[in-house]
């Protein structure tokens, strides 16, 4: 069953019809010390600043918090320390990036590791979320891949990459631009269900295509709406590697999504899937 399923993967994606959807947990291979999961980042957050016990392992509060009454250039100096370093693409990077036929990259984390890898490719660049706290009035800054600004909305210049990053909590490279604060995200959530935080390249490539959901939980209600929001009007069928029993929510998520799940660990989805890539 999973040997059929990575081989339809990888069909899927020698079409040019799969889309990488890559969360947290990626980080979680070749011993990559940055930040893993919301938990690991918050602790982070909460080491050098002094946050109410009850919010100290919410994520989306602690930075609020830290916002507050610390000023929202502490909450980004932050990030941008947690995210920083001379951490190196791990092999799923090398091995996703690398593909041959691949239009766009879903990267819903903070790290700048598929920026690392893609830079062997040529026609690439990044479209990322930005907070309106610092961006009123913008949702998205495009990005070459260069890590030049190639403007806002309509004056990205998307149509002329071959693969496009989208980065929807934004990214520390090249500008440190964060989704994280509570307020950050009750921007994007009451825009979101009229797909106005969304790119209009994004839009155009998802269509009718498949994603490949990797190091993705949907355990919190924040996890599941943006991977419903973004793929949506997609195909009918989706694929994520999830070694762990799913909670109620998420095998409920998976379902309604179309979403199967292959339960092997990200390494051997690694292992395995090269070997097919190489077979082929």
């Amino acid at each position: 069953m999973t040997a059929s399923a990575l081989e339809a993967i990888a069909r899927c994606f020698d079409a040019g019809n799969a889309i990488p959807y890559l969360g947290p947990g990626v980080l979680s291979l070749d011993q990559c010390k940055l930040p893993n999961s919301q938990d690991t980042l918050v602790a982070r957050l909460t080491a050098k600043a002094s946050v109410p016990h009850k919010v100290r392992k919410n994520l989306g509060a602690a930075a609020q918090f830290i916002e507050n009454f610390k000023h929202r250039s502490t909450v980004t100096s932050s990030m941008t320390e947690a995210f920083s370093g001379d951490a190196q693409p791990t092999s799923l990077h090398a091995l996703l990036m690398g593909l041959p036929a691949l239009p766009l990259v879903v990267h819903a984390w903070y790290d700048d590791l598929p920026q690392k890898a893609l830079r062997g490719r040529s026609a690439w660049g990044m479209a990322q979320g930005v907070s309106q706290s610092e961006h009123f009035g913008n949702w998205i800054h495009y990005y070459n891949a260069d890590g030049s600004y190639a403007g806002v909305e309509a004056a990205g210049r998307s149509n002329e990459w071959k693969t496009v990053l989208y980065q929807p909590l934004g990214s520390v490279w090249p500008t440190s631009n964060y989704l994280v604060s509570d307020s950050d995200f009750v921007e994007v959530i009451t825009e979101i269900d009229i797909q106005t935080p969304i790119p209009e390249c994004v839009k155009e490539i998802r269509t009718g295509r498949s994603f490949l959901f990797l190091g993705c939980r949907f355990s919190t209600q924040l996890e599941r709406l943006f991977a419903h929001q973004i793929t949506k009007r997609s195909s009918q069928k989706h694929w994520a590697i999830l070694l762990e029993e799913p909670t109620r929510n998420e095998a409920r998520f998976l379902e309604e999504h179309s979403i199967e799940r292959i339960a092997i660990t990200l390494s051997d989805f690694v292992s395995e899937f090269s070997a097919i890539q190489h077979a082929n």
